[in-house]
C-alpha cells in the first residue's frame, strides 16, 4: 500500500527508491538487496518537499526552463521543447517521450516527463544526465531517435519509447555493444537488450493464476487469443503454476471471429473438472468467451474464472462478475505519491510511476556499480528491483515479472484480495 502515508520525516524521503539487486558493495537481506541512496534526498522533515520541487522544475542550464505545473495536470511546457538535459552527472541517460503529442498519449508523456523530474531531484541530479527527446507520439520519429541514441555510443541506457511499433522495431536489431532499452511502450512482448517496462498480459495472467494455485487449485486451462502472443503467455502461465505443484492441462487458442465459443464448447470433452480458467483477451474484449462460459457455469463453486489487466483497458462488464484479476493499482503509486502530488499539484499514476522508477533505477545502478553497470548481469539479477510499482525484475527475453495486488471483481468494481502476488 501508499508507504507514504505511513512513513514520516527524513526515512520517508530515504525509502523514495528501493534496489532489490545483487548489486556490487550490497549486503544481502533475506536473499535480496535494499540498495538506497539516502544522502542525495535525505532531509529536515519539512523542507524535503519544497528541495525536491525545487530541483525538479530546474533542468540544467542545457535544457529550457519548463513552466509550474499548476493543478490542471502535467506540465506542458516541456512539449514545446525538442531537447530537455536534466542532471549534472556522469552517467549519460537518453530518455524519449511524446510530449506533444496529442490527446491522452502526450498527456501520458507529459505525466512520465514530471516522474523522471521527481527521480532526478530525489537520486538522479548528481548521478545522471538526463537528455529527454520528443517523439511527438509519431512511430517514425520515435524509431529514428532511439536508433540515433543507440548508436551515438553517449548514453549508457535509454528509457523508452512509448510508440509500440518503434520498440518492436528496436528489439529486431542486432548487436551487443548497444545500450540497453528499457521501453514503456504497452503489450510489448521484449527483446534481448529491449526490456518491456510495463506490466504485460502475460505477467498478468502468471500473477493471477499463481494466486489461485497458492489457494490449492491444481488442474488449471488457459483459454488465448490464437497469434504470436499465445506462446509467451502460455509459458508464463504454466511456468507460475509450476511453483506451486499446478499444472496447465489445456491450452486453447481461440480466434476472434467466433469469440471462443467453439474451444469453450470443446473444453469439456478435453480437460475433466478443472479448477481455473484463464482468460487472456489480447487486443479484442473477452465478453464472448465470458457469455460461452458462463452458459457452462463457470465461474462457480467448483471453477475459479481468472482474467488479466487487458480486460480492464475497457469499461467493467457484468459478465467479469467474480473473476479474479491480478493488475497494478492504478491510483497506488507507493512512496512517492504523496511527495509528488505536493510537488506538482496532481496525483500520480502508473504512467508517473513506470518513469520515476526507470530513472531511480539508472541512479540506482550508477551509484552502486558506475556508469558501465548498464549489463545483463545486473539488469537480469534474478532478485529484481523494488520501485513505486512494487517489484519487478527482466528476464533475458527482454519480458518483465512484477508483483501486484490481486483482485476480484465485485459489482463492478475491483476489490482487494492480497496486497502483492507474482507469478515467479
Amino acid at each position: 500500500m501508499n508507504l507514504d502515508r505511513h512513513v514520516r520525516g527524513p526515512r520517508r524521503w530515504a525509502i523514495a527508491f528501493g534496489l532489490v539487486a545483487a548489486l556490487s558493495g550490497c549486503q544481502s537481506k533475506s536473499g535480496a538487496s535494499d540498495v538506497l541512496d539516502p544522502s542525495a534526498i535525505t532531509a529536515p522533515a519539512g523542507q524535503a518537499g519544497s528541495a525536491a520541487a525545487q530541483q525538479a522544475s530546474s533542468p540544467t542550464p542545457a535544457g529550457p526552463t519548463p513552466a509550474s505545473p499548476t493543478s490542471a495536470g502535467p506540465t506542458s511546457a516541456a512539449a514545446a521543447n525538442a531537447n530537455l538535459t536534466l542532471g549534472t552527472g556522469a552517467t549519460k541517460v537518453s530518455m524519449l517521450l511524446p510530449l506533444s503529442a496529442p490527446g491522452s498519449t502526450g498527456e501520458n508523456g507529459r505525466k512520465m516527463y514530471d516522474g523522471a523530474r521527481l527521480a532526478m531531484a530525489d537520486l538522479g541530479d548528481k548521478l545522471l544526465t538526463l537528455t529527454i527527446q520528443d517523439t511527438r507520439g509519431d512511430s517514425s520519429l520515435a524509431k529514428d531517435l532511439a536508433v540515433k541514441a543507440i548508436t551515438s555510443g553517449a548514453a549508457k541506457v535509454v528509457i523508452g519509447p512509448s510508440e509500440l511499433a518503434a520498440t518492436q522495431h528496436l528489439a529486431k536489431l542486432s548487436g551487443s555493444k548497444r545500450p540497453p532499452v528499457l521501453a514503456l511502450a504497452d503489450n510489448f512482448a521484449g527483446g534481448p537488450g529491449v526490456y518491456s517496462v510495463r506490466l504485460s498480459e502475460a505477467d498478468s495472467a502468471a500473477a493471477g493464476a499463481a494466486a489461485i494455485a497458492s489457494k490449492g487449485a491444481k488442474k488449471f486451462v488457459l483459454l488465448v487469443p490464437a497469434g504470436a502472443d499465445s506462446s509467451p503467455i502460455e509459458s508464463r502461465v504454466a511456468n507460475a503454476l509450476s511453483i506451486y505443484g499446478a499444472t496447465l492441462a489445456v491450452t486453447l487458442p481461440y480466434s476472434a471471429s467466433d469469440g471462443g465459443a467453439k474451444v469453450v464448447s470443446d473444453m469439456g470433452s478435453l480437460v475433466d473438472a478443472p479448477d481455473a480458467v484463464v482468460v487472456a483477451s489480447g487486443d479484442n474484449s473477452p465478453t464472448a468467451v465470458l457469455a460461452a462460459l458462463k452458459a457452462k457455469g463457470i465461474p462457480g463453486k467448483a471453477v475459479t474464472l481468472i482474467g488479466t489487466d487487458r480486460w480492464l483497458e475497457r469499461p467493467m462488464d457484468p459478465l467479469y462478475e467474480g473473476a479474479y484479476i491480478a493488475t497494478l493499482d492504478q491510483g497506488e503509486t507507493g512512496p512517492i505519491a504523496d511527495r509528488f502530488k505536493a510537488t506538482y499539484n496532481y496525483q500520480p499514476d502508473v504512467n508517473v510511476a513506470y518513469a520515476y522508477d526507470m530513472v531511480a533505477l539508472s541512479a540506482g545502478i550508477a551509484s552502486s556499480v558506475g556508469p558501465d553497470g548498464f549489463n545483463k548481469q545486473v539488469l537480469e539479477n534474478a532478485s529484481g528491483f523494488r520501485g513505486s510499482t512494487g517489484l519487478f525484475r527482466f528476464r533475458a527475453d527482454g519480458s518483465s515479472q512484477r508483483s501486484m495486488p490481486f483482485f476480484k471483481v465485485e459489482k463492478g468494481q475491483l476489490k482487494l484480495v492480497e496486497k502483492s502476488t507474482a507469478g515467479f
